[in-house]
């Protein structure tokens, strides 16, 4: 049997289908606006990822960090060279030898040294011979002019007295006035004759001193070159000259050196200085006198810094290091060494340890862990002086805050974190 449908309730179904649709289209909306509305959730970190640290406030010691070497000190280093052209013939000693002043490190050879040794000694023992017969003549001739004078001063004695005697007879009228006139003429010749005796005398006694001296200079000079001579024959068996230990011997047997070649390097393992190597942007507060420590890796040395280089090199500044204290046994030259020198002391000053990303007075941005330790808000803090481990905080942040100092930068966009325990 056919069931009859009217008008209205298809209209009534029709109008429930598009409210049924208007409805849906609404909640779908809703739906849409809410979830548009919704912040997106906080990244998680994991704690043990992260680098944290506590502010705090207390003294602070301004540090700057190097890397170097062990170095000798320049005045207990002995540099041997070549005194001539010579060849090697022996090496006796090999570096990290301990060596005495007259412990022979090596044989050389140069035959024409030993020649000139000779020769120079000749030389010498003729210049002596010659001093010999130049003051036996100048002596010869002297006393031939002092034989002359003592002959014209016996003459003169002999006027002297015969004019006395004229003098008095003519007194007595036996000797006429004229005859004393003579013997007083004679006198005067003689007393001339003798002044002009004693000058020659003095004046070639002059000569004998000036010709000996002559004599003497040559003599010292033959004696100089002797004493050259020799000690460039001696200098070919090379010796230590101080105590210490053989750092280098740069050449090898049967090798042809010049002169003014390195030969060998004497140098003394305990007294030593630390060489650091200071990056250019940390050397501006180093001055003289500032305490440093220095870490041999096999101990710690004290010391002051002594000089500070005034040039840049590979933007690094050379900083030389005093030790105060004898290096730590095994400490020898060229040993790499950590070097750490104390610029200032900040007293009462609030500091963090140094984080991985921002430099010194500077803002930058830094989480810091929420009290309920799960989370962690972005702070802007203001950065002040820094150290090696530690820099100081000058604004925005308080005593006691926990911050990470490990590189967030992957956060960059984000103000807040959840922290994974």
């Amino acid at each position: 049997m056919d069931i009859v449908r009217d008008e209205s309730f298809k209209k009534r179904k029709k109008r429930n289908r598009v409210l049924l649709t208007l409805a849906a289209l609404l909640v779908l909306v809703g739906i849409t606006v809410a979830v548009s509305k919704l912040q997106p959730a906080d990244p998680v970190v994991e704690w043990g990822t992260v680098w944290p640290d506590t502010v705090k406030r207390g003294t602070m010691y301004r540090q700057t960090h190097g890397i170097g070497t062990l170095v000798p000190i320049p005045e207990d280093i002995r540099l041997i060279p070549a005194e001539t052209d010579v060849r090697v013939e022996r090496i006796l000693e090999l570096p990290g030898a301990v060596v005495k002043p007259d412990s022979v490190i090596m044989e050389l050879s140069n035959p024409q040294v030993a020649q000139e040794a000779v020769s120079a000694d000749l030389d010498l023992k003729s210049a002596e011979a010659e001093l010999q017969n130049t003051k036996a003549k100048v002596q010869s001739d002297l006393g031939a002019i002092k034989a002359e004078a003592a002959t014209i001063e016996a003459d003169y004695e002999n006027a002297k007295r015969d004019l006395e005697q004229k003098v008095e007879l003519n007194k007595i009228g036996v000797v006429s006035a004229s005859e004393v006139k003579v013997a007083q003429a004679k006198a005067k010749e003689m007393a001339t004759r003798y002044q002009i005796a004693q000058e020659r005398i003095a004046e070639a006694t002059k000569a004998v001193d000036t010709q000996l001296a002559v004599q003497k200079a040559t003599i010292d000079s033959k004696r100089a070159i002797a004493g050259l001579k020799h000690r460039q024959l001696d200098a070919l068996r090379v010796r230590a000259g101080i105590s210490g230990e053989l750092s280098e011997v740069p050449v090898q047997v049967g090798q042809r050196a010049t002169q003014g070649t390195i030969l060998a390097k004497v140098v003394q393992p305990d007294h030593l200085k630390a060489e650091l190597k200071i990056p250019e942007t940390q050397a501006k507060d180093i001055v003289r006198g500032q305490q440093a420590e220095i870490d041999t890796h096999n101990g710690i040395v004290k010391g002051t810094v002594e000089r500070i280089d005034p040039s840049v090199q590979n933007g690094t500044v050379t900083v030389d290091v005093k030790l105060s204290d004898a290096p730590p046994k095994g400490s020898r030259v060229d040993l790499s060494v950590d070097g750490t020198i104390t610029l200032e002391r900040l007293d009462n000053v609030l500091y963090v340890g140094r984080p991985a990303f921002g430099q010194e007075k500077q803002t930058v941005s830094m989480f810091k862990v929420n009290p309920d330790g799960k989370t962690a808000a972005k702070a802007k803090v203001e950065l002040g002086r820094s150290s090696v481990t530690n820099i100081e905080i000058v604004r925005g942040l308080k005593e006691g805050d926990t911050v990470i100092l490990s590189d967030m930068s992957r956060w960059d966009n984000v103000d807040r974190i959840r922290l994974d325990r």
